[in-house]
C-alpha cells in the first residue's frame, strides 16, 4: 500500500489531509509532538481502515526531525508521499518580534521540511518516485502586518520547493507547493482575516496533487485564494 508522512496532523488542514488520504486506503506516519490531539487523528485513521503510526519528534529541534526520518525508514519504509504541512505562527510587528520567536518559526515552518526532504529524498531517488508536497501560504506572495517571520519562512518554503523541483527533474519524483489563503482554522485567530475555504476544501487539493496529478506539474505553485 501507498505510504504517506504527514506533519501537523492534530487539528485542522493536517488532520483533514490524514483522513481524506485513509478514506484512499493509503497508510499514514504521523510526525509530531506527542498529544492526545494526534491520537485522536492516528484512531480516526485507523477507524476508516488504513495503518497509521505516530513518530514523535519535535519539529522545532533539529536532531529530532533527521531521527524520526530514519525511524521512518527502518521501521516503514521508503514513503511514497511526503506532505511538509506542520506550521506555527507568533503573531507580533518585527520590532516586537523576538530572535526566539523568529527562530522558532522558521525552524517548524521552514528548517522541518527542508531535513524531512534531505532525509527521505536518496530513497526516493533510488525507488524513481515519489511526491513531495509542501503547504506554503498565500503568505509566500505577499506580506502582512504582524507575520513577518511566518511570511519569510513561507517565501523560504516555495524557494526551497522550486529548487527541489530543478534538482529531481527526470527523476520520477514530483514536488509541488500549495498555497491557501484564509482557511477556518485556529491559526487563522487574530489574523483580521475573514475565512475564505475550509480544512477539507485544501486537504482535497494536496489529495489531488499527492496521488494524482502527472508529473507535469514538478515545480508547480498552486494558489488558493477561496470563494
Amino acid at each position: 500500500m501507498t505510504l504517506a508522512v504527514l506533519t501537523g496532523a492534530s487539528r485542522g488542514i493536517g488532520r483533514a489531509t490524514a483522513l481524506a488520504l485513509a478514506g484512499r486506503s493509503v497508510n499514514l506516519a504521523l510526525l509530531g509532538r506527542h498529544s492526545a490531539a494526534l491520537d485522536d487523528t492516528r484512531r480516526l485513521v485507523e477507524t476508516a481502515g488504513s495503518e497509521a503510526r505516530v513518530v514523535e519528534c519535535d519539529l522545532g529541534v533539529a536532531d529530532a526531525v533527521e531521527g524520526a526520518a530514519e525511524r521512518v525508514l527502518a521501521e516503514l519504509g521508503t514513503p511514497d508521499v511526503l506532505i511538509n504541512n506542520a506550521g506555527t505562527i507568533a503573531r507580533a510587528a518585527i520590532e516586537a518580534t523576538s530572535t526566539r520567536d523568529w527562530d522558532a518559526q522558521l525552524a517548524v515552518n521552514l528548517r522541518a521540511p527542508f531535513l524531512l526532504t534531505r532525509g527521505f529524498l536518496p530513497a526516493m531517488r533510488a525507488r524513481g518516485s515519489g511526491r513531495l508536497v509542501f503547504v506554503a501560504s498565500i503568505s509566500a506572495t505577499l506580506g502582512s502586518p504582524g507575520a513577518a517571520a511566518y511570511a519569510a519562512s513561507k517565501w523560504g518554503l516555495v524557494g526551497l520547493m522550486k529548487s527541489l523541483a530543478a534538482e529531481i527533474s527526470d527523476s520520477g519524483l514530483m514536488a509541488v507547493a500549495i498555497l491557501p489563503g484564509s482557511v477556518a482554522t485556529d491559526m487563522l485567530q487574530g489574523s483580521g482575516f475573514e475565512a475564505r475555504m475550509t480544512a477539507e476544501d485544501v486537504a482535497g487539493t494536496l489529495i489531488h496533487y499527492a496521488l494524482e496529478a502527472n508529473r507535469a506539474h514538478n515545480g508547480g505553485v498552486i494558489e488558493m485564494f477561496g470563494t
